[in-house]
């Protein structure tokens, strides 16, 4: 069943719908920040002095880094905008192609210094071939020694070099500085204020379709969660209407009807005739009767804030409740005469890892969940909105595989349920890979390095060693060199904290995915074995000193330990129990060495990345609240030995 055609050219003035599409970084936050204080679409309590208003959780603040898709509008004249705020972070990347199915244009944000990055790259991509036309934004260009006009240049090739065609090449540009809120049409004269950026909107992003007399077809592109009203589907309205209580089929492209499913067979449980082991947006392989629900609640957006609306009309992107097992890339239709729009393709998870509820000597101490249910309660939870994971059980072993698109992905997951108040352990990240015409594919990712010329060669050797393949290098005016790689997801886990120690932190990293290609043969480099505790105690600064001069400490003195811990790395590539907390015994006999004193070397600590990579199989990271710690499956240094036999 295909959507009904489009008779209607007249468009509506009083609507703009666009999206915005930024790397990480490049001030796109910030200025939607500024069109929401300009416009009076945030009242004095939400703005408070406070910057990056729409980011909602804390992690967003503090990374810089958009992690969650979000709507706002703001009304600027007689013309409502809508935006979109999309993540820049290739790990949520399968959000942004989502979103561009809603929207009519796009702002391209670049930054003056650093020119269009990777995430741009594979975004506007997507935008040029759904045929939208950008208006390019070039910010920050109060940045010292930025170069906004060879930005431009950079953005003009890279359009080309994308197949846009001459529409698209004919955007316009506003150059900006969201910081300060002001846009202009010339870089010799600073703006005031962003009315260049909102009459550039009003003028080349055309209004939605105006088809409200045509039968409802809305597309469901996000989700969202409530304790009371269960899911919520975010999408636009085609055509049609929607109001609260109505009645409407739901269900996407590759739905059957119930006759078709008896003819076939097949018998249907729930919403599903084949009900999957995996909770997540994946419904590729599902085929799937379309149901009826009733429409709860049709609510729209204003500022920060959704508003519930007594209709909603075509053009609007709305969100609506009531939906129960809504998935993204469903379509509402009329319930007496269900159809379908083209169904969106959910990008499918590249790794995996497996997490499991603490069961280490010190569980309990810092987190309020510890229990297995409460685990999969949350999990569960999370995959209802998060379009972009899966979750699945391990049989008999009471833990699950949760599986994301990658380790940014599923590490800021781990870093949300710590800050909540959950102990888990989690394994080591293994790539997923699949099968095609008998050849087993992997997921490669496009990597792009910016880095002191002085490190080309170290550069290159490293990513030699990984199997990577080289696209482009260039050297930049400033001594810098720009490398494009090709390389394998496997292969890129754990490069990054190599890449930033030898480049002494002045490198930067970027990657999006690439698609997939056969399995390569890269192995991952065996790391040296590690200290491991014999027994719970208090570490020691006696037992330290001796340890250091064989390898590196994760821990300092007077720190808890228990058995089965890694406390260290070994020097040598073999696993060693030693006793981390051994003293010193103390005697009446004096000896030569009594009144040496002890100099430790600063522990290593590791981040919540840094550890997910550090881990090896047969090693958990344990993460609660207020401590990472590294640790061996199996606890007991007797059962390990036994198992290696």
């Amino acid at each position: 069943m295909a959507a009904a055609p489009n008779n209607s050219n007249n468009r509506r003035d009083d609507l703009r719908n666009i999206a915005i599409i930024a790397h990480v970084d490049h001030g796109k936050t910030t200025l939607v920040d500024a069109m929401l204080r300009q416009t009076g679409s945030i009242s004095a309590k939400d703005d408070a002095g406070r910057e990056c208003i729409m980011d909602s959780i804390d992690l967003e603040r503090e990374r810089g880094i958009t992690i969650l898709s979000k709507n706002t509008s703001v009304k600027y004249g007689g013309t409502v905008i809508h935006i979109v705020d999309t993540p820049g972070h290739a790990d949520f990347g399968s959000e942004v192609e989502r979103v561009l199915r809603m929207v009519d244009g796009v702002l391209l944000l670049v930054d003056a210094m650093d020119g269009p990055m990777p995430q741009t790259r594979f975004v506007l991509k997507k935008s040029l071939a759904l045929g939208l036309k950008p208006i390019v934004v070039i910010n920050k260009i109060d940045r010292r020694n930025c170069d906004p006009h060879a930005a431009l240049d950079k953005v003009f090739h890279l359009c080309m070099e994308l197949g846009a065609d001459d529409k698209q090449l004919d955007f316009p540009v506003i150059y900006a500085c969201g910081r300060e809120g002001w846009a202009t049409t010339d870089t010799a004269k600073k703006g005031t204020d962003l009315k260049p950026l909102f009459d550039a909107i009003i003028k080349h992003v055309p209004g939605p379709f105006e088809k409200d007399a045509e039968p409802l077809r809305m597309l469901i592109t996000m989700l969202d969660y409530s304790s009371y009203t269960g899911r919520i589907g975010i999408g636009r309205i085609f055509q049609g209407k929607i109001v609260p209580g109505q009645m409407v089929a739901m269900g996407s492209r590759n739905s059957r009807t119930a006759a078709e499913q008896r003819a076939s067979g097949s018998s249907s449980v729930g919403r599903y005739a084949t009900r999957p082991t995996g909770v997540g947006g994946y419904a590729d392989d599902r085929e799937r009767a379309p149901v009826t629900r009733k429409v709860m609640q049709v609510m729209g957006f204003k500022g920060l804030e959704r508003v519930q609306l007594e209709k909603a009309r075509s053009g609007d992107i709305v969100a609506v409740s009531g939906l129960e097992g809504v998935e993204a890339g469903d379509t509402l239709s009329p319930s007496e005469e269900p159809a379908f729009l083209d169904t969106l393709e959910i990008e499918k998870p590249t790794v995996s890892m497996e997490f499991y509820a603490s069961d280490s000597p010190f569980a309990g101490r810092d987190g309020k969940f510890v229990t297995a249910a409460q685990l999969r309660d949350r999990l569960l939870l999370e995959a209802e909105s998060n379009v972009g994971l899966k979750v699945e059980e391990i049989a008999g072993k009471g833990g699950f595989k949760v599986s994301g698109r990658g380790e940014l992905h599923l590490a800021i997951l781990i870093e949300i349920m710590r800050r909540e108040g959950f102990e888990l352990c989690v394994s080591k990240m293994t790539v997923i890979t699949r099968a095609e015409n008998g050849i087993i594919m992997e997921p490669v990712e496009h990597l792009v390095l910016d880095a002191p010329a002085e490190y080309q060669g170290a550069v290159m050797e490293v990513l030699g060693r990984r199997g990577a393949q080289m696209r482009d290098m260039r050297l930049s005016e400033d001594k810098r060199v720009r490398f494009e790689y090709v390389i394998s997801a496997r292969a890129l886990i754990g490069f990054k904290s190599e890449f930033m120690a030898f480049t002494k932190g002045n490198g930067l990293m970027n990657y999006s995915f690439g698609g997939y290609l056969p399995e390569g043969k890269f192995t991952p480099p065996k790391r040296n074995g590690a200290f491991i505790a014999k027994e719970p105690g208090q570490s020691a600064a006696y037992a330290l000193n001796s340890l250091q001069e064989h390898g590196t400490m994760f821990v300092g003195p007077g720190e808890k330990v228990y058995a089965g811990q890694i406390v260290g790395e070994n020097c040598r590539g073999n696993d060693l129990v030693v006793n981390p907390c051994k003293e010193k015994k103390q005697t009446n006999m004096r000896s030569s060495a009594c009144d040496e004193s002890i100099i430790l070397t600063p522990p290593r600590r590791f981040s919540l990345e840094q550890a997910i990579e550090y881990v090896e199989e047969d090693e958990f990271v344990e993460a609660t609240p207020k401590s990472l710690r590294l640790r061996k499956k199996v606890l007991d240094h007797s059962l390990r030995k036994r198992s290696g036999k």
